[in-house]
């Protein structure tokens, strides 16, 4: 069974000059457990709207959503203790220490004493954050918070990851830290849900791969399967032919850096 489900979603936003907004327009996927599936797109393709949706901070306008066998729209706070959600902009609370952070929200998701000092002192060295697991989140560098936000996301060792964009802005060693830890979780059987604006860190990382325009599904597949499908070899070039548009257009990055 698929940790992951998506049928037919849809999500409109009313708009000040009356007609709504389609943002998401009627996509379907799944995802498997020991399973990385990217959904890529440029900015507004709708890869947001979708991850939130899926983590229950939106409701859709229409289709369905499916967590580990539960729907999301019908158990959202059962739903919730099953995903690890972490976005680029996650906020911390400025005051608490990371150390601090991880042992309340393990307080949050009902873990032992016990088991919460294990979980805190695991994640610390897995993501080589021992140097700064004592001071104030507000004085971290955005990679330290970074860490602490996966962190955050991964104390209760939830079995679905919905990750979006968790290498945003970071330096080169932070960004292979975190690429290396995600490969260990779906290592250890979870499934991974990713969107990110890096297409060489996607070709390297991504099982499958569901590209996103428009909130439309254009096309999904392995990578070999996208290549044989538009006749291309490297991502953003196959994007470029499925999209139809041609290669100066500005969409997505490659290392970092707008294609224009």
């Amino acid at each position: 069974m698929p940790m992951i489900e998506v049928e037919n979603l849809v999500k409109s936003f009313p708009t000040a000059t009356g007609p709504e907004k389609l943002a998401v327009a009627g996509i379907s996927f799944q995802v498997s457990a020991g399973e990385i599936y990217g959904l890529l797109g440029p900015n507004g393709a709708g890869k947001t709207t979708t991850l939130r949706i899926l983590s229950g901070l939106l409701q859709p306008t229409d289709g369905r959503t499916v967590i580990n066998g539960i729907d999301v729209a019908d158990d959202n706070r059962r739903v919730r203790h099953y995903i690890g959600f972490m976005t680029a902009n996650t906020g911390l609370y400025q005051r608490l220490s990371p150390r601090e952070l991880l042992n309340y929200f393990a307080d949050l998701n009902g873990l032992s004493p016990n088991v919460t000092r294990r979980r805190v002192e695991e994640l610390i060295d897995w993501l080589g954050m021992a140097d700064f697991a004592d001071l104030r989140c507000g004085a971290l560098s955005t990679g330290q918070k970074q860490r602490t936000s996966i962190a955050r996301a991964l104390i209760a060792n939830p079995p679905v990851l919905i990750l979006d964009e968790p290498t945003l802005g970071l330096d080169v060693l932070t960004n292979r830290l975190i690429l290396d830890f995600i490969r260990q979780e779906r290592a250890r059987g979870k499934a991974i849900l990713l969107s990110t604006h890096y297409l060489d860190e996607a070709e390297t990382m991504c099982d499958r791969i569901g590209l996103l325009h428009e909130g439309v599904l254009v096309a999904e597949g392995r990578l070999a399967e996208l290549q044989r499908q538009s006749g291309a070899e490297r991502l953003t070039e196959i994007f470029l032919k499925l999209v139809g548009r041609k290669p100066g257009d500005a969409l997505l990055s490659t290392a970092g850096e707008a294609v224009s």
